[in-house]
Parts: C-alpha cells; structure tokens; sequence
C-alpha cells in the first residue's frame, strides 16, 4: 500500500517518488510539533500511536541539514527534526476545491509565537552545523554524487559475495574455521577453513565476480585475511542488530533480561535479551547479543550502560523492567548493577523472570556454597541424562526399581525425567525423590562396559557429589523452605489474573517465612531429621562438610556437631536470605505495577468492577499521552466492559486486550497496558516471540567452546531478522576505508 504524505497541498505519494516518507515520532512533545507546524486541526484529537501508525510526511517538508542519508538505500530523521517546509496557500488560487487536510486558521497571535519558535529552531540548528561543517555540506551534495565507477561497482558485488557467505555460516552455525582457536597452519589441519571452502564452492557454483577476482590467485593463497573475515563478522553481526533495535526504539518502552554466564572462545559472556510491544502489539522477547563478564561490578555496569546507551543507542530512560537470571558470583555482581540501574533509572523495576520458576530463581540468588553446589550438580546430571536415550532408559530402569511398590509414582517420575525437571517450580521435592534412583543409575553406568570410558567417569562424578552428605542437608532444607513460596511461584507464571492476585498474597508468604525464621530450632530439628533418614536409607555416614574440617581445626575436647553446623551454616542462612530477597525483588514500585493488571477486564470482571487504578498510575504517569484525563479514561473503560453485551467474553490478558480495534479509542488505557507488558514478570503469550533464549542453549548445547563467535551466534540465534547486504556493504566501506582501497 503507497504511503501518501499527511501534509496540506502535498499530494505526493510513495508509489510516484523516490522521496523518502517519515513516520511522526511517537515521543508525545515532537509529536505535537510536527502536528502544530502541519497546521492539520483533524490531527490534533489523534495520539502519538495513531499518527505514528497511519500518517507520513515526505522528506520535502524537511530542512536539508534534518535528513541523514546512511547508505545509498537508507534515509533517517535527525534526532531533533521536526518539519518547517509547508505549502500553505496554493490552495487559495482554488477556493472552491475540496480539502480532505483542512488547514487550520492561526490568530495572529498564534503565529507569531509559532514563527518565532521556528526561527529559534533554525537558529540552533544552524548552530550545530557550523560545529560540523564539513559534515553537513556532504550530507547536502550526497544526492548530487556520481555514479559508481565499474570498478568501484565490481568491488561492492564482490563484498556482498563475502558478506553474503558470512551470514549463511551464521545462520547455519557454520564456525569460520572449523579447526579450533589455532587455526588451519597450528592444528596441523590440511583442509582449508570453512569460509575459504564456501568462497571456493561458490567460485565453482558460477559466481563471476569472484572468480574474475581470484582466477589468478595463486592456489595456495588464502582469499580472505582472518583479520578481515572478522571484522566482516562485526559488521554483519552491527547492521543485524540495528534492524531488532529499530523496533524496540519504535516501540518506546523496553525491559532488560539478563541470563547465565556464558563461555564463548575462553571467555565468560553475559547473554543480552530485549522485552518491548512491536507495532503489532505482540509482547517479544529477542536476544540482541553478549557482553563481556568483568571482575568488579562498578565495572560491570559502567560496560553494560554504555554497550545499550552508546553502541546500541537505547535511551535507559525508556526502560522499564530488569531481570538478571544469574548464579553464584555473578548474581551478587549484577544483583549490585540491578541496584546502581534503579538509582539512575528508578523506573526500571527489577523483577523476576516469566522463563524462570521463583523457586530456582531464588536458590540462583543464594550465596551459600552449598545451595551452589546442589544447583551445579542438578544441571550436571540433566546434562548427562539429555546425551542418550540409552542413558535415560537406564534411569527409568532404576526409578522402576527403587518405586516398585507404588508403580503410579513410578510412572510419574519418569515422565518428569523426560522434561526439563531441574526447572520445575518442585525440582528440589523431584530431586529429592529422584536421588536414590539416581545413584542407583550412576553407579550402573560407571561398572558398565557398554558405556564408554568418558560417559563412566561423568557417572561417577556425579555419584561423588551425590553421595556427599552436605548435598543431601541442602537438598532437604531447599526443599522445605521454599515449599512456602512454590504456590505464589507458579501463579506468578500462570494467567493475568493469578499474577494479580499473587502481588497480594506476598504479605502472607512472608509471615509464613517470618513464622519460620522465629521458630527455626524447631523447623530445622524437622529438616535435620529427614536429611539423616534419607542419607541413613542410602548409607551415607552424616558429617561436616570437608572443606570446613580443612578450614577449621577444631579445638582439643571440643565437638561440633552436625545438626548444629547446618544450623548456623545452613538453615538459618537460607531462609533468612529468602525473606531479605523477596522483600527486594517485590518493591513498592514492583506490586504497584502488577496491581495496575486489573485494567485487563477479566481481572475487572473477577473483582466486580470495583477496582481503582488511579492509586496505582502515578508511577508512569509521564508515560501517558494524556495524563489528565486518566480518571474519566478509566471509568469509560470499567463502564464499557460492566455492561458488555452477553456474548462477549472478556479479555483475559495483555495481549487480547491490545488486539481489541476498540482499545486505541482509550489512548491512556492502552499506553499503560503495552508498558506493563514489558516487565519480564509478564510471560510471553506467544511462542514464536519467546524463542530467543530456546534458540541460545541449542546454539551452545550444538557449538563447542572454542567454536563459539558473538557475531555467529546472533546471526543463527535471529535467523529469522532480515539482512541488507548494501548496507553491510556501506557500513563496513565507512569502517575500513583502507581495507576497500587495498581490494
């Protein structure tokens, strides 16, 4: 469909000119600038997201020095531009012609003070450009340029030929040179990389401009410098990342999610994912790429703020949600960044992950070494277990076993072991009743010959730290101090309304806790007890952890007894940091914001339409278009689904309610629901926007360490984002001029 400019006496049209045509801006101020200087009065009723979505200007309407033209194929608006050329008074040479853009009449007034404001614009933009002459005369001449030389043109085709491998190698997973961190020549390898084999395939295949460019090379020539394929790689891995950043930037509000640690070539990586509302209103969550694990955490917020703020250009100021799915060191670091964000940005509210159980999420937070040790060891063994099916129907044979008087349990257990248990909202209850399966399994696995020597000794590793009596006490404490926060866990990832009803019942979470903290003797008496039945049951002997009997010699006659050291070490410890990380992570500012779900009308309907949102919508008030009429909005907006007709069912979430064609005509309503989406509490209704972090484990499950590439992984992790090869082309041009004069 052409795109027709909104401007009056403009009749141009995207189908009849090469012109460039511009969106309005969905920032409210701008927004309003440019409908005052088109002087269209039937604009004035409409918010920023209906103009954004349904109205263009066309560059004509726009100073020179506004428009930036990136590439050949790509024009874009200043930050600050806002449209000054207008036509308006042709039409008065026609008075009786009809106007479908009605030009609105200004008193004198009215103009003088929009002429003046102009002027002032002129005068600041004027301003900046004698600061950046010469970059402004080449953005005026740019359209005059020549035409590409056949030289100059043959040495693009052949840099879309390179970029044009590189990004299949990505999105296949294809490492670039396929013989490890050392390369063809120090691996002793004899066949050539990767990329050089494409490169030759593609020359063979019948690509002239490459052959015409390597056909007296000679044979033992590498075509490609390493050096220069990665630097390719940047740039492929720069312009694909720019097409996901276009949509988040267009869509105003966006969350930030953080994720484990990651080795990428020796090297820890923390994966980078976006949550925001695209035009469609469909909540998406995308990976937009790795950054580099410092040591201090002041280091690691300054990389983080300037990775997202200066190379991806997001304003922080949008954000409005973080989570940080971390363990270990790595929770207490970005647990500190998560804290300095707030401080600059306190409406990015740090929640819990939609993708990840409040139980484990929890235990992740835990700087205790032997919650660590229980969680390194679960993911270890679901490792294991996920290489073969041999080595699953190994533990199925066990479970059958060890439950052969309860066969229903039996068969529950095992279908739990075909999915991934470890991270269920009850995994330490499953781990619990799995663990004498599970040694009976190993030890199996380790005397039997028909595994290999490899798979024998991760089994018995993994029965050492099984059979470690300090796994067994974890184990058991985790299990039964967060049996009190299983239930709010899982309605935090159910339906909308069980997520608002959650936000209410934290109070009695932490009297249960609090309950808990002030009768520990008592609980932990309980816990112990289990803890030495079941070690009993395995014939594990109960005693101190050996990392303590290193550490800490005890003193001639005096005796430490276990109960008491998992006591102090233990118990006390685990649930007085579970109540200190739920009242953080819950803030004031948090359970405001999911209180705010009952604008969704099946939350409206569930509490009689006696709800009261306005006690709540202070805190993104500076997020609505129209801010004031917020009350009389809301009363609209109850009235309407109070007395809906009998056939119609109302909305159960975000996501169906932003569908509704009748949700733009309550432009405060739905501003305030696409910015709730974006809190990472929220889950992502559809499956086909909540691939991105599926996508990254098969990346690393398939890739091996050394292997693994930042650029390579975003290409195959979004393999379904666009590419433009002439931009990749021009960019990298700008970046290495040298390099494209040496070709």
């Amino acid at each position: 469909m052409p795109n027709f400019c909104a401007a009056p006496n403009c009749t141009r049209k995207s189908t009849q000119s090469d012109l460039a045509f511009f969106r309005f801006p969905r920032d409210p101020r701008r927004c309003s600038l440019w409908v005052e200087n088109c002087r269209r009065e039937d604009l004035e009723d409409k918010t920023p997201d209906q103009l954004n979505k349904h109205y263009r200007l066309c560059a004509k309407h726009f100073e020179p020095s506004m428009i930036c033209k990136t590439s050949p194929y790509r024009t874009v608006l200043k930050d600050n531009a806002v449209p000054t050329v207008f036509d308006l008074t042709s039409h008065l040479n026609n008075p009786h012609s009809r106007h479908r853009k009605r030009i609105k009449v200004l008193s004198e007034e009215e103009l003088r003070k929009m002429t003046e404001r102009i002027e002032n614009c002129g005068e600041q933009e004027q301003l900046k450009n004698d600061n950046t002459q010469n970059e402004a005369q080449f953005e005026e001449i740019e359209e005059d340029l020549p035409p590409i030389t056949p030289q100059e043109k043959e040495i693009k085709d052949y840099l879309k030929s390179l970029f044009d491998i590189l990004v299949l190698m990505g999105k296949q997973n294809i490492p670039l040179d396929g013989h490890g961190e050392e390369g063809v020549e120090e691996s002793g390898a004899f066949t050539p990389s990767n990329f050089q084999s494409l490169l030759e395939s593609r020359i063979t295949a019948g690509d002239e401009v490459l052959r015409r460019r390597f056909e007296m090379t000679a044979v033992n020539v590498e075509y490609c410098p390493v050096t220069q394929q990665r630097q390719m790689l940047e740039v492929c891995e720069s312009c694909l990342r720019e097409e996901l950043l276009r949509e988040v930037r267009e869509s105003r509000f966006f969350s930030l999610v953080t994720d484990e640690a990651v080795d990428i070539s020796g090297e820890d990586h923390l994966p980078i994912f976006l949550r925001f509302v695209d035009e469609s209103n469909n909540l998406r969550e995308e990976f937009a790429g790795f950054l580099p694990c410092e040591e201090d955490e002041d280091a690691v917020f300054v990389s983080l703020h300037t990775e997202i703020t200066e190379k991806w250009g997001l304003n922080l100021e949008y954000c409005r949600g973080q989570s940080h799915v971390n363990s270990g060191d790595y929770a207490l670091k970005l647990k500190a960044v998560a804290s300095k964000l707030m401080e600059k940005y306190p409406l990015a509210v740090c929640t819990p992950c939609s993708t990840c159980a409040l139980n484990i999420w929890l235990a992740k937070a835990l700087p205790l070494a032997g919650v660590q040790m229980v969680l390194g060891t679960l993911k270890i063994i679901d490792s294991f277990f996920s290489k073969s099916p041999q080595l699953l129907s190994e533990l199925e044979n066990a479970i059958a076993t060890i439950h052969q008087a309860n066969e229903e349990r039996a068969n529950e257990l095992k279908e739990i072991c075909r999915t991934q248990w470890i991270e269920r909202h009850d995994a330490f209850e499953v781990a619990v009743d799995l663990l004498e399966p599970l040694l009976l399994c190993v030890d199996s696995v380790n005397s039997n010959a028909n595994f290999s020597r490899h798979v024998a000794f991760e089994a018995y590793s993994i029965s050492v730290n099984l059979e470690e009596f300090e796994f067994i006490a974890t184990l058991v404490v985790l299990k039964n101090a967060l049996s009190f926060t299983r239930a709010f866990g899982k309605n935090l990832q159910g339906n909308t309304l069980d997520v608002f009803f959650a936000a209410s019942s934290l109070t009695a979470v932490l009297h249960s806790l609090n309950e808990v903290m002030e009768n520990i003797e008592v609980y932990h008496e309980f816990w112990f007890e289990e803890a030495t039945n079941l070690a009993a049951k395995l014939e594990i002997p109960v005693k101190l952890p050996r990392l303590y009997l290193r550490q800490h010699r005890p003193e001639p006659g005096f005796e430490l007894l276990p109960e008491s050291y998992y006591k102090e070490s233990l118990s006390i410890p685990l649930v007085s940091r579970v109540i200190q990380e739920l009242k953080e992570i819950f803030s004031e500012t948090h359970l405001k914001a999911l209180k705010c779900l009952s604008l969704v009308p099946s939350v409206m309907g569930q509490m009689k339409f006696n709800t009261s949102e306005e006690s709540n919508a202070d805190l993104y008030r500076n997020d609505l278009p129209n801010p004031d009429t917020l009350p009389a909005e809301l009363h609209c907006w109850r009235i309407k689904w109070k007395h809906r007709g009998k056939d119609v069912d109302l909305p159960s979430t975000i996501y169906q309610t932003l569908q509704l064609s009748e949700v733009k005509f309550f432009p405060n309503v739905y501003s305030f629901l696409r910015v709730l989406c974006t809190l990472p509490v929220i889950k992502v209704e559809s499956s086909k926007y909540d691939c991105g972090r599926k996508r990254l484990r098969a990346y690393l499950s398939d890739t091996p360490a050394n292997h693994r590439s930042k650029s390579l992984a975003l290409l195959n992790i979004n393999y379904e984002v666009r590419h433009d090869l002439d931009l990749m082309v021009d960019t990298y041009s700008k970046m290495y001029p040298e390099k494209v004069d040496e070709q």
